[in-house]
């Protein structure tokens, strides 16, 4: 981190890397390290960071961290370092039973931070705010996969089975995570397009949440969700860098 501080202090460029890819949760990084278990990895001030080539483009990825200040600091890092055209955000979500399926990934297309609570004003000013639309018109047409577009909101918790009917009701809610309105919100300010695919690692309903109690629902389908983001990697990397 002082050698990046001195290189942009004294206004030398660092490495360019056309595509960023971002990992948030421990779980997902963990399957990330699996299929490439012999990389040379880098430490950064957030998490792990290594380098490969995919689809003949030059590709860094980094682990973020979990939840939305970790997310928000690692996703300038990641801008600042390696100046990338575009970030794409792969992981997991948590569905809302009934209306998105296990295993579905989600192409986000907006995002919003639901967990604001004001107390002097209006919450949902400071909701619309932190609200970000994404850019994706610039992706081809069919897209790789079976990505459906749609909303993600996030918030620094899971999913509470009692605020499913008001998330509903309020946003048209299908599926909640912990950083992706946050690196979406950064990445406007900087300019940068991303593109984010969260699959549904477990489901949340009324009546309780089928990971919660521990982590092995979560840990099962996170590896299952890794899995098929990472064998479309290739091709999303195609789909962006044209």
């Amino acid at each position: 981190m002082k050698l990046l501080v001195l290189l942009l202090m004294a206004g030398l460029s660092l490495p360019a890397a056309p595509v960023v890819v971002l990992i948030s949760a421990n779980a997902e990084w963990r399957e990330v390290k699996k299929r490439w278990p012999a990389v040379r990895m880098e430490k950064t001030p957030y998490g792990e960071t290594f380098a490969l080539r995919i689809a003949g483009q030059p590709v860094q990825f980094l682990h973020g961290g979990w939840g939305k200040v970790a997310a928000a600091g690692s996703t300038q890092y990641a801008l600042t370092r390696w100046r990338p055209r575009v970030v794409l955000n792969l992981g997991t979500c948590g569905g809302i039973a009934g209306r998105i399926d296990r295993y579905a990934v989600l192409l986000v297309e907006r995002t919003l931070v639901y967990d604001i609570v004001e107390m002097m004003g209006d919450s949902q000013e400071a909701i619309d705010h932190y609200t970000t639309a994404l850019d994706l018109g610039f992706l081809p047409t069919p897209l790789p996969g079976q990505a459906k577009k749609g909303l993600l909101i996030s918030a620094d918790r899971d999913l509470a089975p009692e605020q499913i009917p008001q998330l509903v009701r309020r946003y048209g809610a299908v599926a909640v995570d912990w950083e992706t309105a946050a690196i979406a919100y950064v990445a406007r300010r900087n300019g940068v397009r991303l593109v984010a695919l969260r699959g549904v690692s477990d489901l949340v309903s009324e009546a309780g949440g089928e990971a919660y109690g521990g982590t092995g629902v979560f840990e099962s389908g996170t590896a299952r969700v890794m899995h098929g983001l990472l064998e479309q990697l290739p091709a999303w990397i195609r789909a962006v860098v044209r």
